[in-house]
């Protein structure tokens, strides 16, 4: 059996070294969508263009304006003169956010009268809209805490704080969404690899005819399919090295945890994707269709049912039960922990059983229908 598999891998291995063309692109397309993603999905606002309409116009307000604009999360684009230039500056996309300091700022500041200061925030994306407002808030705050200490520093009082909070944030100190979505990113592209590629390529052999010639060799189906899978399973862990690799290099991602448990757990996943694509292989009759299957089966649930983006707790129930269907959900939890929290199996095992029963589905059906194909063939 052994021997019928190497040479059907080593058959497979010299129509992908004749092939320069898909050889390149198997083993650089995922770097390159990796770049790409890499520094195009980023939920990290930053330079949010600011307009302030100050109706007051001492030098407290422009003291407040200042506390602003001196980060990289604001900059000022415009000073507005008129209320009437507040909707204009929204409504053209001129500024995200228009602050609003009220007549006497400064005067009731200093009188210990309260004062309220608006904030006007373009909402058409929330989730930019809700980072806006919690930038500000914390701006204002960080204002007001600075001016009430040097207020109370010249009368001679002393701050007391019965609570001092002091938020540590463990394995992203930074809070960089790049380091949270690289590990999606690896997956969703080492899932597209290993199905669209391995799916191409039975049915390669199906439009060339030469799937007859296998099919009435010694090789069973099982033996074929295995055959098919292992050179591939070998790019695919190439593409997961070259990976890791370039996220080191442009996005500064350390693997925290052990290499070899990680290289276990790819494997693992690997195996698992391109035993759908094999089962793909098996229903499609034509290299357009069994790309299209593979897209679908592959692109839509990594990217929108695995919590690569979205949460899937905050999904609705039959949409998490519908999650199950991708191998790139499992894998994802098993990357995060290994690659930024540095966790061992114990925090992962349960995904590693799924990995394993969706390969054992998977192939068990490939291995059903080829068979029955050639026996209505």
């Amino acid at each position: 059996m052994f021997t019928r598999i190497k040479a059907i891998s080593k058959k497979e291995i010299k129509q992908l070294l004749r092939d320069v063309r898909l050889l390149f692109v198997l083993l650089f397309f995922p770097v390159f969508l990796l770049i790409i993603f890499g520094y195009a999905i980023n939920f990290d606002v930053k330079h949010i263009q600011l307009a302030v309409y100050d109706k007051d116009k001492t030098e407290f307000s422009r003291e407040f304006i200042r506390s602003l604009i001196n980060s990289e999360y604001f900059d000022l684009v415009e000073y507005i003169n008129d209320e009437s230039q507040i909707k204009k500056a929204l409504e053209e996309s001129a500024a995200q956010c228009v602050v609003v300091i009220p007549h006497n700022f400064a005067a009731d500041y200093y009188s210990s009268r309260e004062v309220k200061i608006q904030y006007l925030i373009d909402g058409v994306n929330a989730n930019t809209a809700t980072i806006i407002r919690n930038y500000v808030i914390g701006a204002t705050a960080s204002f007001n805490q600075k001016i009430s200490s040097e207020i109370l520093a010249v009368k001679g009082i002393q701050i007391y704080q019965p609570l001092d909070l002091q938020p540590v944030f463990w394995f992203n100190p930074t809070l960089q969404t790049t380091k949270f979505l690289i590990p999606g990113l690896i997956a969703m592209i080492l899932i597209i690899t290993a199905i669209i590629s391995v799916s191409l390529s039975l049915v390669r052999e199906k439009e060339r005819g030469t799937i007859e010639q296998i099919d009435v060799s010694p090789a069973s189906s099982f033996e074929l399919l295995v055959g098919k899978i292992f050179p591939y399973i070998i790019i695919a862990l190439l593409d997961a090295a070259l990976i890791l690799i370039a996220g080191y290099i442009l996005f500064d991602i350390e693997v925290r945890g052990s290499l070899i448990l990680l290289f276990l757990c790819t494997l693992f996943f690997i195996t698992a994707s391109t035993t759908l694509g094999i089962f793909i292989s098996t229903i499609a009759d034509s290299q357009q269709v069994a790309f299209m299957m593979s897209t679908f089966a592959s692109l839509l649930p990594s990217l929108i049912l695995s919590g690569f983006i979205f949460p899937i707790n905050s999904m609705p129930l039959a949409v998490q039960i519908l999650t199950n269907i991708s191998p790139a959900k499992f894998f994802i939890v098993i990357l995060r922990a290994i690659i930024l929290r540095g966790a061992g199996v114990e925090a992962f095992w349960g995904q590693l059983i799924y990995l394993a029963i969706f390969t054992l589905l998977m192939g068990t059906l490939a291995v059903i229908v080829h068979r029955k194909k050639l026996l209505s063939a």
